[in-house]
């Protein structure tokens, strides 16, 4: 739990969180790559005194979360043409932020060209994600929580997506443990037992869908997202002395925890600290030893990688959220002006 004199950082992250948003969501128009929205935001971050929790990131239409772009700009499996916004397209633009390990976390929908096609299920996210904070008291059941913002979601005529949840935030931790539902699991769902702690701190960001199922799925390959996690669970030291990873390998290991400790990081956010010891090396013959650099981290647990996530019937999916304090009158949202 949060104590009081160390919630400075906790609101000055929330509040650079939410002023990325609002500054970055109208650049989200007709014949924009997705990467310059992605780029725009995370320099705005910096700009603001803060630093990416984790990449920024855009799903579009079926698309329902963890997908940042990679450094050859490759698009996800299945998604046909460039990754340019098209009028129509449901965006949704995810962005983390921390201020010494302090994150906030925050996210919304838009419709590009605002063509009024997907209104009423962009306001049934932002409502279910109102109507669940409005009751995250200490001690309300988790249950009825994700009650309530399902039901914003099926009064509307949309589907909770119930294997996404939102989560407990900790210093350096994005998720921490607590899973937030969003939809009726019922009280005796032993996945979401327990109630809000006072001075916990939550990301809620229930998500709906216009398929069937209210379920999501991996995108393929298992590293779809371009987005990697130091675990925390392998001493890279101790992994050297064994023998496990080159020197190579262990002094690539440390530069990646050094630079952001075990928050999730993109891929062409590292891939650039692998040209330092190889500055001669063909573009090709570098991409293979970031390849088996990664496998030979993974395969140790030094790392982490992560799959991008979509509607498991093609249905469009929206999402809103913000990252919550949970006191003693109740919650205080952190992600504002």
């Amino acid at each position: 739990m949060v104590e009081e004199e160390d919630l400075k950082h906790w609101r000055d992250a929330g509040h650079v969180a939410r002023r990325t948003l609002d500054g970055i969501k109208g650049e989200i128009t007709a014949g924009k790559h997705w990467n310059e929205v992605i780029d725009s935001a995370e320099r705005f971050i910096r700009r603001h005194g803060g630093h990416a929790a984790f990449p920024v990131t855009i799903s579009v239409n079926d698309m329902a979360a963890h997908y940042t772009t990679n450094s050859l700009l490759n698009p996800p499996e299945g998604f046909e043409g460039e990754m340019i916004f098209e009028k129509g397209d449901l965006v949704k633009l995810d962005v983390g932020v921390h201020i010494n390990g302090a994150v906030a976390d925050n996210a919304l929908t838009v419709e590009v060209g605002g063509g009024g096609n997907h209104t009423e299920q962009i306001r049934a996210a932002e409502e279910a994600r109102d109507a669940a904070i409005e009751k995250m008291h200490p001690g309300t059941p988790w249950h009825k929580i994700g009650a309530a913002a399902g039901q914003v979601a099926k009064d509307a005529g949309f589907e909770p997506i119930r294997n996404l949840c939102g989560h407990q935030l900790e210093r350096w931790n994005l998720h921490a443990g607590t899973s937030i539902p969003s939809y009726a699991c019922g009280s005796n769902n032993s996945g979401f037992k327990g109630s809000p702690e006072i001075g916990g701190i939550y990301a809620v960001e229930p998500f709906n869908t216009t398929g069937g199922s209210g379920m999501v799925e991996n995108v393929p390959p298992s590293n779809s997202s371009n987005i990697l996690r130091v675990t925390g669970d392998t001493k890279i030291r101790k992994a050297l002395a064994k023998g496990k990873v080159k020197p190579l390998g262990a002094t690539m290991a440390r530069y990646i925890e050094e630079r952001y400790n075990t928050l999730p990081f993109a891929e062409r956010w590292a891939y650039p600290l692998l040209e330092r010891p190889f500055p001669e090396e063909e573009a090709e013959a570098l991409r293979r030893k970031w390849d088996a650099l990664i496998k030979k981290l993974t395969s140790i647990r030094f790392l982490e990688i992560y799959a991008a996530l979509r509607d498991a019937d093609g249905g469009n999916v929206g999402q809103f959220e913000h990252t919550v304090l949970v006191t003693e009158g109740g919650p205080e949202v952190l992600t504002v002006h």
